[in-house]
């Protein structure tokens, strides 16, 4: 009985020591579900609705008609969605500019029909309900 006493206090400790990393992980899966549902309404042009599934902090920032203009002026010019790869995903507590809290900021390589590569960031923020969802988006072109 005691032999594996020190394996298994090894073994709980690297559970530990993996724990925050494991949350984490989590965290940014689930920020990245709720990203790929907003960007969806975003494809669609829904963008009156997209603004509605946003972060209490972006509605803050940005009234529903601004939003709804600027994604008319901006995304829309760029056609339809052809594709959309992770390019990738980080947790951080903390961003410039932001309240303090949990961020995932996720970039994708994507490709639309009247611009082949560019690279959209989104950016969940978690809610005080535990529920990710989008603080920032932006389109840039791929470099």
């Amino acid at each position: 009985m005691f032999r594996t006493l020190p394996s298994t206090v090894i073994v709980c400790l690297i559970s530990l020591c993996c724990l925050p990393l494991y949350a984490q992980s989590e965290a940014t899966e689930a920020a990245q579900q709720s990203a790929e549902s907003w960007l969806a309404l975003v494809d669609e042009g829904s963008y009156g609705e997209s603004w509605d599934e946003a972060a209490a902090f972006f509605k803050a920032q940005v009234p529903k008609q601004k939003w709804e203009g600027m994604l008319n002026q901006v995304r829309a010019p760029l056609g339809k969605t052809q594709s959309r790869k992770l390019k990738d995903a980080k947790y951080t507590a903390a961003l410039p500019n932001a309240p303090k809290g949990e961020y995932v900021v996720i970039r994708y390589d994507t490709s639309f029909v009247n611009a082949a590569a560019t690279v959209e960031t989104v950016t969940p923020m978690k809610q005080e309900d535990g529920s990710w969802r989008v603080s920032g988006y932006h389109i840039l072109p791929a470099q």
